[in-house]
């Protein structure tokens, strides 16, 4: 059995932890070959020690020294890189096999797309990557031979549920529609009213998934399944009326596909994402990844809902912003990005999380997409117009 060797970036957060335990359970399968971090070196520190890859890669400069320091202290020869540029040699490396793209937000954008055109097998966790330049992404999957596995755990179930070696043509291989499945997060059945009073505290304690703070945040929104939907769109090649978005409050079914014969094919799994993880490593063999049995009897039950438009506006903002293509998807994104780092310090309420995405959508002239400098482009001027409205809606409390 070959090895596979597999950098990870965002090996620090939720994703890459996980990650690198159902690594760590198949030692003859798989070697680590970089491991990357926004500024959390003493974790990654530990994570090096343990696997010892060849490169570590952090963003900060001041948190990259600290990890050289502390890595020639301990003897350790695993090099410290540093920088953007540094996140795309370790993806692209020909030494590579597999990337499994972590880093939360637009931040993982570059890195994500550098793997791709290296033709490597991407394990695509950075759901923004396709969000803000969908296009750009699948067709340098398609131009470069690279292989995209997703991971988030509802596009993984829907990649389980589809047949394989169909041509990314839904109607060809008999499907009605893609139904997301979403829990809901920490503020379902709590009173609207109540909505003005959450803090950040209470949006991050999600119900049934351990997550980053971002994403807890992005799930008590709904907009993470907004940008799920969106994503959805370019993995599966599907029409936006085509993707449809079901609350099931326990996270027992991951997701479903709905055929022309009346068929619905869902995948179901205990709520832990080293199995969509050990799913995308091994494919298209199916491996151990350390997640318990699926306990029917314990479950239960399994209920559906529809979504509560007032409750969670972010939903409708992702479809429009799909909808309208082109730029709007980056600068949905972008505005969100801005509007959950603002509630995270306390500056921003809850509730105008969604304002602040509508204002900056509303503010900014949307155009076509062909190059990734426009997406850029069009990410930094959506991130300047939200943090603007951020300060005034500081001004108004």
């Amino acid at each position: 059995m070959n090895i596979q060797s597999i950098t990870v970036l965002g090996a620090t957060g939720s994703i890459g932890m996980s990650t690198l335990d159902v690594i760590a359970r198949h030692p003859q399968r798989f070697r680590v070959h970089a491991l990357s971090a926004n500024r959390q070196w003493e974790r990654l520190f530990e994570q090096c020690r343990q696997f010892q890859p060849r490169y570590a890669v952090l963003l900060d400069a001041a948190a990259a020294e600290q990890l050289q320091a502390k890595m020639k202290l301990a003897g350790l020869d695993t090099e410290v890189l540093q920088g953007l540029a540094a996140l795309e040699q370790v993806a692209s490396d020909p030494s590579v096999d597999a990337v499994m793209a972590a880093i939360v937000g637009a931040a993982g954008l570059q890195p994500a797309l550098a793997a791709a055109r290296a033709g490597k097998r991407v394990l695509l966790a950075n759901k923004e990557a396709l969000v803000m330049s969908g296009q750009i992404f699948m067709q340098a999957v398609h131009d470069y031979g690279a292989t995209l596995l997703p991971i988030d755990s509802e596009h993984n179930a829907i990649f389980q549920s589809l047949p394989r070696g169909g041509n990314g043509d839904l109607r060809a291989m008999g499907v009605r529609r893609i139904l997301l499945t979403a829990s809901g997060g920490p503020f379902r059945s709590v009173p609207i009213e109540a909505l003005a009073q959450v803090t950040p505290a209470q949006a991050c304690a999600h119900p049934n998934w351990v997550m980053g703070r971002k994403i807890s945040v992005d799930s008590a929104t709904m907009m993470n399944k907004g940008l799920e939907v969106i994503e959805a769109h370019w993995l599966f090649n599907a029409p936006v009326d085509q993707i449809q978005v079901v609350i099931h409050p326990q996270s027992v079914i991951h997701s479903m596909v709905e055929y022309i014969d009346g068929s619905v094919i869902a995948q179901l799994g205990n709520p832990d994402m080293r199995t969509p993880i050990a799913y995308a490593l091994g494919f298209p063999e199916r491996i151990e990844s350390g997640v318990s049995a699926l306990d029917l009897f314990q479950v239960a039950r399994l209920d559906f809902e529809a979504p509560d438009a007032r409750r969670f506006p972010c939903i409708e903002l992702a479809y429009a912003a799909l909808r309208a293509g082109g730029t709007a998807p980056a600068v949905l994104n972008a505005a969100n990005e801005i509007a959950v780092a603002a509630f995270l310090d306390a500056q921003l309420p809850f509730q105008a999380i969604a304002s602040v995405i509508e204002h900056t959508l509303a503010a900014i002239p949307l155009g076509a997409v062909e190059t990734l400098e426009q997406v850029l482009a069009a990410d930094a001027a959506a991130r300047l117009i939200a943090q603007e409205q951020v300060v005034r809606s500081q001004a108004t409390c």
